[in-house]
């Protein structure tokens, strides 16, 4: 990649230096001796995440420009999410190029904070099954809808885009998009045009869940790409879709720049700000020093250690509950240690939960289980995952393993990025933790969208197969059946189809998710999804490690957010 561009601010620029070195996978992380006492300062430390402040802003001025309302917003990413339609970046990236240049046909409620959000109209205003055939859902569009080049938004448009991620053979198929949201779309047979302004989408089966699948469905201009030489290099820099925002200017591993769209359709979403940045910024430290010397308005993910010191100065921190876990998917393939439930169990127990919260700084819930016990999917396990060291011993000795004699395997983790809070240093406790029981790991560090190509190929596929990889540690959003449980444990989810990583495979397993997704009935789908998750946790299919509060941090001059509880956030609510 050539030089920044000297015309942004020197923050972006010195912030996208360090993003724009090679992407390489670093060697795997050696065994150290640790101890489990170290403080929160010596993990970061340790994991390399310390930081010298960074000089001072130049040319992206402070947000107290007098003819427009700018916001700078430093994200934890290595790079600008995809700007095509589809973000890349995992579930975090659809707050930035994904909701924002963009909309879907069904939408999510992200302008409440005190209770869960909802399915809401989106680009559709109406969705039904068919009673008689409830696999064919019809969509009714929204009228008057236009895209950022002028161009009316209509049924043509979403066969289009439907064409451009589910078919291969279509000529303005994107394989980058498709990789990012066929996963997301496991339900859909197929599509067609009713009439302008309807369309009809048939599932593979009955699928009462479907709707929530098409929050990650998002709609780009067939005109725009059509103006631009049928080329998705230039639809990136030059994007239309029918979202709050408009793209203005694409740095990659530097900045994106957007303005407010004012012929946005939906004035309960209109931006409160003239301009909005995004400035890459995938260190901690970095990132919250850029906010403390006022180099940017607001950060996601602060050092948790930088805490106190940016409420001293006046900065808020926002922080909400949110349907989300930070956990281990294991192996279960022939060959896999993992495969035994008993270190399984183990793997479970060794890890003290609270001692994770504590590094964060308070920024975490511990975990046991995908979803929180309050979830009405919880059920009531029988195991209970919590820290009990001893019990994990004797179950790694029972195994045929031990301190003296430990089982040695490899995880494949992210560096970083949206979701991964402190990846490394929460990565390198739980090492630390498994290694007194007689666990030994060690790591292939990668940046996060080769952890999550890693999760999409599951353990069969040729990034574990070639770097023995029995585990890989991914954190996401658990808002719905779907993705907090469907696609990992039906063995129609198994990957590459669905993300179902590790392989599982259980008769009672699908009976129970094809019955709920058979069911129209809500309270119904809860209860069949609480005995699914009870299994789950009885199996310790998974490591469950903690549920990020997804913390920002809020300059003084920044009057409003609204923080949704889920991964969706609605950044037309920064005033």
């Amino acid at each position: 990649m050539g030089p920044a561009s000297r015309s942004g601010t020197q923050i972006a620029s010195t912030i996208a230096q360090g993003a724009r070195q090679p992407a390489a996978t670093p060697p795997d992380l050696k065994q150290t001796d640790t101890p489990m006492t170290l403080s929160r300062r010596d993990m970061l430390a340790a994991s390399g995440t310390s930081a010298a402040l960074l000089p001072s802003a130049g040319a992206i001025a402070p947000a107290a420009a007098q003819q427009e309302r700018v916001l700078r917003y430093a994200i934890s990413m290595a790079d600008i999410p995809q700007t095509t339609g589809q973000p890349d970046r995992g579930a975090g990236a659809y707050q930035f190029t994904g909701y924002t240049l963009y909309d879907p046909l069904v939408a999510w409620e992200m302008d409440v904070a005190d209770r869960p959000g909802k399915l809401v109209p989106g680009l559709a205003t109406e969705w039904t099954a068919n009673p008689a055939d409830r696999t064919k859902w019809t969509f009714k569009l929204r009228p008057g809808v236009t895209f950022h080049d002028g161009s009316p938004f209509n049924a043509d448009a979403v066969i289009w885009n439907f064409e451009k991620v589910l078919n291969p053979q279509a000529p303005h198929f994107d394989n980058r998009q498709a990789a990012q949201v066929r996963p997301r779309l496991p339900s859909v047979a197929s599509y067609r045009k009713l009439d302008d302004m309807t369309v009809e989408v048939t599932t593979r089966t009955v699928d009462s869940i479907f709707p929530y699948q098409m929050l990650w469905f998002l709609i780009s201009s067939p005109t725009q790409y059509e103006r631009l030489g049928r080329s998705w290099e230039r639809f990136a820099s030059e994007p239309s879709g029918t979202g709050p925002f408009r793209l203005t200017r694409l740095v990659p591993r530097e900045r994106a720049e957007m303005v407010k769209n004012t012929s946005y359709w939906n004035p309960a979403r209109m931006p409160k700000v003239d301009r909005l940045i995004l400035v890459v910024a995938p260190e901690e430290t970095t990132r919250t020093n850029a906010l403390l010397t006022n180099q940017v308005d607001l950060i996601e993910y602060p050092s948790p250690d930088l805490v106190p010191r940016l409420r001293a100065a006046g900065n808020r921190i926002s922080e909400n509950v949110t349907p989300h876990v930070w956990n281990y998917h294991l192996s279960l393939l022939e060959g896999s240690p993992w495969r035994d439930l008993r270190l399984r169990q183990a793997a479970n127990l060794a890890i003290n939960r609270n001692e994770i919260v504590a590094l964060m700084n308070g920024l975490a819930k511990p975990a046991t289980g995908v979803v929180d016990a309050t979830s009405p999917w919880y059920g009531s396990p029988t195991f209970r995952v919590t820290h009990d060291p001893d019990r994990a011993r004797r179950l790694v000795q029972e195994a045929g393993f031990s301190r003296a004699n430990p089982l040695r395997t490899k995880f494949l983790v992210p560096s970083g990025g949206s979701g991964q809070m402190l990846s490394m240093p929460i990565n390198e406790y739980i090492q630390s933790a498994y290694r007194e029981i007689g666990i030994d790991i060690t790591f292939q560090v990668v940046e996060l969208e080769v952890s999550y190509t890693s999760w999409r190929q599951g353990a069969a596929g040729e990034i574990a197969r070639q770097g023995n990889i029995t585990a890989n540690n991914v954190a996401y959003v658990t808002s719905d059946p779907l993705y907090a449980l469907i696609r990992f444990f039906h063995s129609n989810q198994i990957a590459p189809r669905g993300v179902n990583w590790s392989h599982y495979r259980d008769e009672t397993m699908d009976k129970l998710i094809d019955e709920a997704m058979n069911t129209f009935d809500d309270t119904a789908v809860d209860r069949l999804m609480a005995q699914v998750h009870q299994k789950v946790v009885d199996e310790a299919l998974l490591v469950f490690v903690v549920h990020d509060t997804n913390p920002r941090a809020l300059g003084r001059n920044v009057r409003g957010y609204t923080q949704a509880q889920h991964w969706f956030q609605d950044l037309t609510t920064l005033a």
